[in-house]
């Protein structure tokens, strides 16, 4: 059974080498499905399966439909940004 590994990118110069990275060090059974979610794909699966995965920040990477230890739990709150100053102004 292939290793199903999905990348989510915002298809920019910082996402690159991750992609670059994931391919280099994936093995012949895995199976890379690139979501670039600038372009949101015709049938929006990647932004759906964004959703599920709970991605929220790119690049983010899931292996059979979990996303990585490495991808979760860092989004900006609305308290990381008052406690930078930002609304204060």
């Amino acid at each position: 059974m292939k290793r199903q590994i999905e990348i989510f990118t915002a298809g920019c110069p910082v996402c690159e080498p991750v992609v670059q990275l994931v391919k280099e060090t994936a093995g012949k059974d895995c199976e890379i499905t690139l979501h670039n979610l600038s372009e949101q794909c015709e049938s929006k699966i990647c932004v759906s399966k964004m959703k599920e995965y709970g991605v929220t920040r790119v690049p983010a990477i899931a292996v059979n439909g979990k996303l990585l230890n490495c991808c979760t739990n860092i989004k900006i709150t609305r308290d990381d940004l008052v406690n930078a100053g930002i609304g204060s102004c």
